[in-house]
This record gives structure tokens, sequence and C-alpha cells, in this order.
């Protein structure tokens, strides 16, 4: 999953994305309300953590244009402002979320989990196919009973795949989820990550879960046994 921290204090924003990188998500991190949407047009984010009071564009009305524009991304405020009626403006303008500063981690965190589930169309942290069991709170892959050893980036994959399970995802689709703005490294780094993620996951198995779909990109569904692809 990867996160947009929109905070124009510098320490808490560089604070808020090294705990967040931490459980394992891609972050990136800007500083105004005005740079914002440069990220937003280059990136796919799955939540935006968002600062109200910031110089040159407040969260309000950074809010008020991407809901206006149509992007409906997860959005938890996060701001100082405790009072009723700022919480109603922000939740009017379009906002998912309200945490007021200053706001612990693992509830940070939760918050993040609860906005992503809801988008996701799940009640639970747990997300299945076949009998493969992800569980994006403790980190953990299981298939067939069996636990499933991944590095973070595989974990990362997995997870966003899972979430997505049945739909065809592009290569760049799969690298907007797993490396931010600072990442400059190999193309064909994702075809490494995904043969070592088809090995742990499906080897061993006669049902096969991960598919490639030649010339477009990689699926994560439970076709009947032999008609892996």
């Amino acid at each position: 999953m990867r996160i947009l921290v929109v905070e124009d204090a510098k320490d808490m924003n560089r604070l808020i994305v090294k705990t967040l990188k931490k459980a394992g998500y891609s972050v990136d991190g800007c500083f105004n309300g005005e740079e914002a949407p440069d990220f937003l047009s280059g990136a796919e984010y799955d939540a935006i953590l968002l600062d109200v009071m910031m110089p040159k564009l407040d969260g309000y009305e950074l809010l008020r244009q991407m809901r206006a524009k149509g992007v409906d991304t997860p959005v938890l405020f996060l701001t100082a402002r405790d009072a009723v009626a700022d919480r109603v403006k922000g939740l009017d303008l379009g906002a998912d979320d309200y945490l007021v500063k200053p706001f612990d981690f693992d509830e940070l965190l939760a918050r993040i989990r609860a906005m992503t589930r809801k988008r996701a169309g799940s009640v639970s942290n747990e997300y299945a196919v076949a009998d493969l069991v992800v569980d994006v709170k403790r980190r953990t892959a299981v298939r067939g009973g069996t636990q499933i050893s991944l590095i973070p980036k595989e974990f990362s994959i997995l997870e966003y795949m899972i979430r997505n399970q049945g739909i065809v995802l592009s290569r760049e689709q799969l690298e907007n989820q797993i490396w931010n703005y600072e990442y400059s490294g190999n193309s064909n780094n994702m075809d490494v990550y995904i043969s070592r993620l088809r090995k742990k996951i499906d080897s061993g198995y006669d049902q096969k879960l991960i598919h490639t779909i030649r010339g477009v990109g990689w699926v994560l569904r439970a076709d009947a046994p032999g008609e892996h692809l």
C-alpha cells in the first residue's frame, strides 16, 4: 500500500513517514498543500494523511479541490484543531476520518487499516483467496495452514494483489504500490519479486493462485487445478 503524508511540520512529517515505512507501507511526504497535487497526479495512493493548517494551501481547500476532481482516495485529517465544528467541516468536505494531535501511532495505523478496509469492502484485516489467508495487521500469510515467510516488499505485493484479487494488475500498478518517488532501480525487479512470491505461494500446490497475463501483468485468483498460466 502507498500513502501520501501532507504535513508542513517537517519533524512530524518525517516521523510519520518513518513510522509508516516501518509498518511496511510505501510512503511519500510533502510539506504543503500546493505540492500535493503533483504527487497525486504522478501516483495512485491508497490513503492520504492530511494536515489542516498548512501554508500556501490548507488541508480543507486541498481536499475540496481533490473531491471536485473526482479523487476518491481515503483521507485522514491530522490536526490540532479539535473543535466539533472543525471536524464537521472536514467530514462534510469528504474526509474519511479525523485524528487530533498529539496522537498515538498505534491508533493512527489502526485508523489507516480501517479506512482501507472500508474502501476494499472488507470488515476485517484478513483477506483470503482459496486456502491463502493474508492478515494485513499482523503482516502474515498462511496457505493451507502453513506460515509463509515473506520479506517486506514481497508482502506488500501480495497484500495489493489480494486486495484486488481477480483483477489483472500491470507492472506499473504494482511498482507504484511498493516504491516511492525516491526509488530508481532495475525495471526487471518486479519480475524477480513475482517469481520469488510465486515460488513461496504456489510451489507444491496443484491449485495455482498467481497467474501471468502475457503482455499485461499478473493476477491473483483461484483457478481450478491445471489452469495455471
